[in-house]
């Protein structure tokens, strides 16, 4: 298995509660996939730069996590189909650099 970085867009509308299940939602995805989340990250609402499908703001969240590449593949189907996540975007984190004595 693989570490990933997700990074989700939710609906400026919606309010607290249903963000934060929403994202529960998508960690107990990332679960049933044979995954393991590492760290749930809610940057709270944030304005955009510009507007995307005619909305000003959103909440963000980032989540890092382990899964295999189908569990990848499913989670990232299922956040297409997700009415309420605006944008999302699944990286790879860079190799973290070590030391030089």
């Amino acid at each position: 298995m693989r570490t990933y970085e997700l990074m989700t867009i939710t609906k400026g509308s919606l309010d607290e509660p249903t963000v934060t299940s929403t994202v529960q939602r998508f960690a107990k995805l990332i679960g049933d996939l044979g995954g393991e989340v590492q760290r749930v990250d809610h940057w709270g609402k944030r304005q955009f730069a510009y507007e995307i499908d005619h909305m000003a703001e959103g909440y963000y969240t980032v989540v890092d996590f382990e899964v295999s590449s189908d569990g990848l593949r499913e989670l990232e189907r299922q956040l297409r189909l997700a009415d309420e996540i605006v944008r999302h975007k699944v990286v790879r984190p860079a190799a973290r650099m070590k030391k030089v004595s």
